[in-house]
């Protein structure tokens, strides 16, 4: 089957760490680093992640873009291929931040936390949800 994929690599995983964090939560699961031989955490330097290489160790015909002149060219390759999945992969940089739209994510809080930083993102995750309003 036919399937193309174009990969933004902006190293998401820790775009939503951040996003965590400004709503006065931890990160979880967010930071993918070397264990410390010094202190047994994990909190070395970060490990290397290649979501291309991954994707072709499935089978995934996978063309790196290095520029937007490249990413014009690797889509119309990827129009043209046959044969199965193709994966087009783009790094991006992860600290220029998207455009803002004013709008509110809705990203929810734990409900129960001992930490007072949890318990008052909670509250205000409340307080933004109160005022959400359906559109369907």
């Amino acid at each position: 089957m036919k399937v193309i994929v174009v990969l933004v690599q902006n190293h998401g995983f820790a775009s939503i760490g951040a996003l965590s964090e400004e709503l006065g939560v931890q990160r979880f699961g967010t930071r993918y680093r070397y264990r410390d031989a010094g202190s047994g955490r994990l909190d070395g330097g970060l490990l290397p992640i290649d979501l291309a290489a991954n994707a072709e160790s499935l089978g995934v015909r996978v063309l790196r873009a290095k520029g937007i002149d490249d990413l014009r060219s690797a889509l119309d390759d990827a129009r043209r291929h046959e044969g199965g999945p193709v994966m087009v992969h783009i790094e991006t940089d992860p600290l220029v931040p998207a455009p803002g739209s004013g709008s509110w994510w809705d990203v929810p809080v734990a409900e129960v936390s001992r930490l007072d930083s949890t318990r008052e993102a909670r509250a205000t995750y409340d307080a933004n949800k109160a005022d959400q309003r359906p559109y369907l």
